[in-house]
């Protein structure tokens, strides 16, 4: 089950890094429904933000999984 959650977080940080920068955080549901948002959610500095969240969640899940794999190792 622990491997299955830091898969999950692995994938989220990934999407988050990813997602920003792409076609669909341009033309997204928040964008179209509430136009206020467009110069905030459009701004490259909300966009490296989001971005840093998923590098640091892709690296907190990936250091985990790490000391999972080494505390495993060290028991056996």
């Amino acid at each position: 089950m622990r491997v299955l959650l830091l898969l999950i977080w692995l994938e989220l940080g990934l999407l988050l890094i990813l997602v920003p920068w792409s076609m669909y955080w341009e033309t997204n549901y928040f964008l179209s429904r509430f136009p206020g948002l467009i110069p905030f959610l459009l701004n490259p500095y909300v966009r490296g933000a989001v971005s840093g969240l998923g590098l640091l969640d892709a690296v907190l899940a990936a250091e985990t999984f790490r000391r999972r794999a080494t505390a495993i190792a060290v028991r056996n």
